[in-house]
């Protein structure tokens, strides 16, 4: 890319998430999480809507495996309200809501939850 060459890319469209069972994760993501599932493609491919990004869910290929991921955070407009639904569906929380950082114009508050490989799932929320 040349100096005078600016990166064109635009919003994160998609994001991809390795699980050891496409099964449990989609039950998971979709009854207890809360996700709307899209649709799913044989042999082990599916689809959740996040806002305005995809969330693909997909078995490990080659080097990547499950319980290896990123951590995927959620926002959301009330995290106590969520946090107290998820645990109603059967989420179990690795902590409570609580203040990560007191910013110029809201507070940062998050809570963390595993899947069911044990990657890091947590919801975030930015109370004014």
């Amino acid at each position: 890319m040349s100096e005078n060459t600016t990166p064109s890319l635009g919003e994160l469209d998609q994001i991809a998430f390795v699980v050891s069972d496409l099964d449990r994760a989609v039950i998971f993501l979709r009854d207890q999480v809360g996700l709307k599932l899209l649709f799913q493609l044989p042999p082990g491919l599916a689809f959740f809507q996040c806002g305005s990004v995809r969330l693909m869910v997909t078995q490990p290929e080659g080097e990547r495996a499950a319980g290896a991921n990123s951590t995927l955070y959620f926002k959301v407009a009330d995290i106590d309200a969520e946090f107290a639904a998820m645990q109603a569906r059967g989420i179990t929380f690795e902590d409570e809501p609580h203040m990560i950082a007191n910013m110029p114009d809201h507070e940062l508050w998050m809570v963390f939850f595993r899947d069911p490989d044990g990657s890091l799932l947590g919801l975030m929320c930015e109370k004014r």
